[in-house]
């Protein structure tokens, strides 16, 4: 018999790892393996592996109890012979006696069941993103069968208590190892964790209760969504087993880039050319926002790179409120590659202003330099 992986190795997990970090190394790797997708040899094997690990360390009691004792749990077994696997009331009944409790208080196999989140990515536009917006997406997910209710029986059939796991849907295999007699829990071989047998199975799901259909769901995307962040629609992902609940949809948006604006986080960057005398004697231009074009004052003596900031012409918060970030202007100033007559002629008055005067930036820098340089 093959020795079983530690659980958290299979997930990719250290020990001690969160409850969210365990869940979403569950959400991958079922996804990657699931058999509806992975066709691959051993993907099958792989799955089942990880939702044995899932279902160990996503129940806090299990969890704690395989922290301390790994697979040799004292509380599953006893490591002698005299038990019988199948004799389920009076392994329960001797759980109960000395540990006050046993499989009675786990949740069986054919007990209501959560069904599985659904992840799916979706590319929006930059203005999509900013403004928010409505779309609608088609998923392919895991139903309850029609036709059979879920149950698994063709209609009409009849249905009865699986004699194998008297209807826990789960079953108790003993196995000698060099340590004595071990103990694990599986799914019923003779009803697939179901708890009951019927005579015909289900013309359309094959016995399973489940087939795959397509799904239409309408999204309404908030204001202000980033790349990178996900929308959680609460029952919309796969259904659940037995009555239980449905998962949950997780929307993953990746934001397309607009030609002009960036973002960061909620605030907008823009960067706007100048000329040298816009620069240098100020103006009142009009700049792009998200909004529309907004009057925007340029000081006097403007340097390049100089970052200007217009308080709440970012995104909105698209988690709600009424906060928004901000926009950033940021000047570059361009130097004409080519002058008219006129234009070189005024550049070399003034060039020779400087001069005369010694206030060129030039004549600055290396009167500096030399002060340093002769210690005064």
């Amino acid at each position: 018999m093959a020795q079983k992986r530690d659980y958290y190795e299979v997930l990719g997990l250290s020990k001690g790892a969160s409850d969210d970090e365990i869940k979403r190394a569950y959400r991958k790797l079922a996804k990657q393996y699931h058999p509806d997708v992975n066709k691959e040899p051993g993907a099958e094997e792989k799955f089942k592996e990880i939702n044995e690990a899932y279902e160990t360390l996503s129940d806090p009691n299990k969890k704690a109890r395989y922290d301390q004792y790994g697979f040799e749990d004292p509380t599953q077994g006893f490591g002698g012979a005299g038990f019988d696997g199948a004799n389920f009331g009076g392994f329960d009944d001797i759980l109960n006696a000395f540990f006050g409790g046993g499989r009675s208080q786990r949740q069986s196999s054919n007990s209501p069941r959560r069904g599985r989140d659904v992840e799916h990515q979706m590319n929006i536009t930059f203005e999509e993103a900013v403004y928010g917006c409505k779309k609608r997406i088609r998923l392919s997910v895991d139903d309850n069968c029609p036709h059979c209710g879920g149950n698994g029986a063709e209609p009409g059939s009849t249905t009865s208590t699986c004699a194998k796991c008297g209807g826990r849907g789960r079953v108790i295999m003993q196995t000698r190892t060099l340590f004595g007699m071990s103990r694990t829990e599986a799914v019923c071989p003779d009803c697939n964790g179901r708890g009951k047998t019927f005579t015909h199975k289900c013309s359309e799901c094959h016995g399973t209760g489940r087939v795959r259909r397509p799904k239409e769901v309408e999204i309404t995307i908030p204001a202000g969504i980033q790349s990178g962040q996900s929308l959680r629609m609460a029952g919309y992902g796969e259904s659940g087993f037995n009555g239980g609940e449905n998962g949950d949809l997780y929307i993953e948006f990746i934001c397309g880039e607009h030609e002009s604006f960036k973002r960061d986080g909620q605030d907008i960057i823009l960067e706007i050319p100048l000329s040298i005398t816009q620069a240098a004697l100020g103006d009142t231009i009009k700049v792009p926002t998200i909004d529309g074009d907004v009057e925007v004052k340029i000081p006097q003596g403007t340097q390049p790179g100089t970052k200007l900031r217009l308080r709440g012409r970012g995104t909105k918060n698209p988690k709600g409120g009424s906060s928004r970030g901000d926009q950033y202007v940021i000047c570059n100033v361009i130097v004409p590659k080519s002058l008219s007559k006129k234009e070189k002629q005024i550049l070399e008055e003034f060039q020779k202003e400087e001069k005369e005067e010694k206030q060129s930036p030039w004549d600055n820098f290396i009167n500096g330099f030399r002060r340093i340089f002769n210690g005064k």
